[in-house]
């Protein structure tokens, strides 16, 4: 077991070191694009807590994520100079409240209905955004300028490539230890017990209902942070951000990585958007045809995903 909990922990320091040193080592492109996959891990990583730890399935992941960005845009745009800080409260404060209003209507619901009642939100808040243009720009969109990197009274430095990308590394990973902190405290324990047997762990005594509210403002509270991580990266907030089809993926992410596991939807996302970015290379506006044929062989050959495949792998 502590050789176990010894090799994890030393392929973790491993994978951060080479991540850390990437953009050393990359060109531009390569640099934002492995960037790009830490954000859409975070927010593969955020949805897992409902997947792969409550059982319940999202697909309203994407009002979590746009709404981190516009609140994010949003403090941006009102403040002279830009303040970084105040647009992560903005972003998380916006992504809270959505949330638990999502939550309060949602929980009330199991299996297919929950995930559906999602999906209508989803498509509520993308119409609201859509069409209300005085305020979210319509489907233009904002943009806004890059806040410093800075702590009153310390320092204060422009973002470059190369400190985005650790800054976002390190909200990465601090949220990663934090996730999987939560899930192995007894709260992630009871979130577990739903999963597998929610009337059994409601005869025990557990208030359902409120874990399944606090899971989701949980997941939705760091969705919320990725939106505001790829709202500073891009300079922008966009209607496409909230729409279902970003949730859609981020289920898929997932599946491929692997359900329950926290570091699998990293990997799933770093594997279909590098198979994405290779595949449209050859294929163009046809990509998606050879993506959805491999998603399908992973799904029925590997449905573990990737990270239970390489387990089984090295256990034989």
């Amino acid at each position: 077991m502590r050789r176990s909990v010894t090799s994890y922990w030393v392929g973790f320091a491993i994978i951060l070191a080479l991540v850390a040193i990437a953009p050393l080592l990359l060109p531009e492109f390569w640099r934002r694009f492995v960037t790009e996959i830490l954000i859409w891990g975070l927010l593969a990583m955020s949805s897992d807590i409902l997947i792969g730890y409550t059982g319940m399935v999202s697909f309203g992941h994407s009002v979590f994520f746009g709404l981190g960005m516009y609140c994010a845009a949003a403090a941006l745009l009102t403040t002279k100079p830009p303040n970084l800080w105040l647009a992560v409260l903005y972003g998380l404060a916006g992504a809270l409240a959505v949330s638990l209003f999502v939550a309060y209507f949602a929980t009330r619901l199991r299996d297919i209905y929950f995930s559906i009642t999602t999906l209508v939100f989803s498509q509520i808040f993308y119409v609201v955004i859509f069409t209300w243009t005085e305020v979210t720009g319509g489907e233009n969109g904002l943009t806004f300028s890059r806040p410093a990197l800075a702590i009153p009274g310390l320092f204060s430095v422009p973002f470059t490539t190369e400190t985005l990308h650790w800054f976002v590394l390190a909200v990465v990973t601090i949220s990663f230890l934090t996730i999987r902190r939560v899930t192995q405290s007894p709260f992630g324990m009871v979130l577990q017990a739903i999963r597998e047997n929610e009337p059994r762990a409601r005869a025990i005594g557990y208030a359902v209902e409120r874990y399944k509210i606090v899971a989701v403002m949980l997941s939705g509270l760091f969705a919320g942070l990725a939106g505001i991580l790829y709202a500073i990266q891009n300079k922008f907030a966009a209607p496409d951000f909230v729409f279902f089809l970003v949730s859609g993926e981020v289920v898929i992410f997932n599946v491929m990585g692997g359900i329950g596991t926290l570091a699998g939807p990293i990997a799933g996302a770093a594997f279909f958007l590098l198979l994405r970015e290779g595949l449209s290379r050859y294929f163009t506006e046809y990509y998606l045809i050879p993506v959805g044929i491999i998603f399908t062989a992973m799904v029925i050959f590997m449905p573990q995903g990737l990270l239970g495949f390489a387990r089984r792998r090295l256990n034989q």
